[in-house]
């Protein structure tokens, strides 16, 4: 059912926003029964009822909409994700009970040599509408100047700021892939532009609707799984990955900020809950269940400050991608450690590269295990219980190990053929939190409706100052490395500023961001 499901009385469906609110993820809010009056909301969820009057009781909103999209990359994540979409958007629209009726258009692309748009155009006819391309240095520009109502930017990881400042701009909402940025300065700078002109800037996790680590959060918010206290997780592409499909862009670059930062915001976002609701005294305390820093309350819960990021290390290796001495990765060990109020830590080690062979069984090696007081999750994202074995066709053109969850392509029970997973539903969203903030009520409850949106911690700009944090100093500290200065540390929030570089033996420090994290 679009716009949330109907949870049963021992079953609430029941989701948290960046400002600590219990929702179905997108509008109505669920309604959470209580034992003994099955479908009776609890007087929390009136409380959401009434902030969120979306429900459906509500009349279907039967007009018709139009959002058209702009698409800044047209690489292998757009191949993957973007393009089905788009490609199921026009063929089906984007509907919900609130917003009505949206055709969301691919409008236009923006590219380096425009020569991939044409593929895709003459591939693709029929199942998009047609759309203006345009490449070179002013590209994204004259895409903005075509009239998109929307901006998708998937570009290298280094090229994102840019595109999204102009789209910002422009007055467009735009979807990031991630990382969002590599410094904080540049995410103040998007923050700001978006508040400024009244758009929604999101960015793109997908791994946080992979369906084991919503089970992992679920059970975190639901107090099943208590207190993370140290955790390891690996991410490792293949070697394609680093010479061939990023080869143009992948000097001085590192697989950590390419793909730990999924892991990062997974930490974050989903050990963040353990943060609960505000003391009675507190300002941010009441009926708004709200929050406190970027962590995410749990209503109901008994008061603890939340957690902290309190420091980053990292080392890694080269001389497969590039040279011994040079500034490019081959693989990556990160580390974060979280302060707790009570003096505890939690430290999270994560390990990526894009060197591993090609005839590896799996697309990619990926898992995760964390330790709790009480318990330990254990998750490997290749290993799911299919293996397949096709002469002359595994392990290059087919794996051995899929993940048909991230993005599979199928035939229906009832004969039609559809491609789908999880890597194209949190794209989706995007579209349904910008229909409802533009077409789901009166003009007058739009600034309402950009601040719902905007509390979405799981995709908002604003709600990824740790991930950004972490990465810049991640990238800070593996040019000291490659500088002949390996070892050094970065502190967080400390007496000299927010992101503050400690190398062995140097006399000064030196401060990356001044502000607070």
């Amino acid at each position: 059912m679009a716009g949330g499901l109907l949870a049963t009385a021992d079953r609430p469906t029941v989701f948290t926003t960046r400002s600590g609110c219990s929702t179905a993820g997108m509008f109505p809010p669920p309604v959470r029964t209580t034992p003994g009056s099955p479908g009776r909301p609890t007087a929390a969820c009136w409380l959401l009822a009434a902030r969120y009057p979306i429900g459906m009781s509500k009349p279907a909103n039967l007009t018709q909409h139009r959002l058209r999209a702009g698409m800044v990359g047209l690489g292998m994540i757009f191949d993957d994700t973007y393009r089905p979409l788009f490609e199921q958007l026009h063929a089906e629209g984007l509907y919900r009970r609130d917003f009505g009726l949206v055709d969301v258009e691919l409008a236009a692309v923006a590219s380096r040599t425009g020569t991939r748009a044409e593929k895709y155009r003459q591939a693709a006819a029929g199942r998009v509408a047609d759309f203006a391309s345009f490449a070179g240095p002013d590209a994204v520009p004259r895409l903005l100047a075509h009239g998109v109502d929307a901006v998708c930017v998937a570009t290298p990881d280094d090229r994102h700021y840019e595109a999204a400042r102009l789209a910002l701009e422009a007055g467009k909402h735009v979807l990031i892939e991630k990382p969002s940025v590599l410094r904080l300065q540049e995410l103040d700078e998007l923050e700001a532009l978006a508040r400024k002109h009244g758009v929604l800037a999101k960015v793109v996790y997908h791994k946080l609707a992979d369906p084991d680590h919503k089970k992992l959060r679920t059970h975190v918010v639901d107090g099943v799984l208590r207190h993370v206290n140290n955790g390891y997780c690996s991410l490792l592409e293949p070697k394609q990955i680093s010479g061939s499909q990023f080869a143009e862009w992948i000097t001085g670059r590192n697989p950590g900020t390419y793909v730990a930062v999924h892991y990062i915001k997974l930490i974050d976002f989903t050990f963040g809950v353990m943060g609960t609701r505000e003391p009675p005294n507190s300002p941010l305390a009441g009926p708004q269940c709200s929050v406190l820093s970027t962590q995410h309350s749990v209503p109901g819960a008994p008061y603890s400050a939340p957690w902290r990021l309190a420091r980053v290390t990292a080392n890694g290796q080269r001389g497969i991608v590039g040279p011994a001495d040079g500034p490019t990765w081959d693989s990556v060990q990160l580390q974060m450690v979280y302060a707790y109020p009570d003096g505890r830590e939690a430290a999270f080690d994560i390990h990526t590269s894009w060197v591993t062979p090609d005839n590896f069984p799996g697309y990619v090696e990926q898992e995760v295990q964390f330790r709790f007081d009480n318990g330990v999750w254990n998750a490997h994202q290749r290993k799911r219980g299919v293996e397949v074995t096709v002469e002359g066709r595994t392990p290059h053109a087919l794996k051995i190990t899929p993940n048909h969850h991230y993005n599979g392509t199928f035939v229906e029970p009832w004969g039609e053929r559809s491609q789908r997973g999880y890597g194209v539903e949190i794209l989706r969203r995007f579209f349904e939190e910008a229909a409802f903030v533009e077409f789901a009520g009166p003009p007058s409850e739009r600034p309402r409706r950009l601040e719902a949106m905007r509390g979405l911690a799981y995709n908002d700009l604003s709600a990824d100052r740790n991930t950004v944090a972490v990465v810049q100093a991640m990238e800070a500290i593996l040019r000291q490395h490659a500088e002949g200065r390996p070892g050094c540390v970065v502190e967080v929030n400390g007496e000299d500023g927010g992101l503050v570089l400690l190398a062995p033996g140097a006399d000064e420090a030196v401060v990356l961001y001044p502000g607070r994290v």
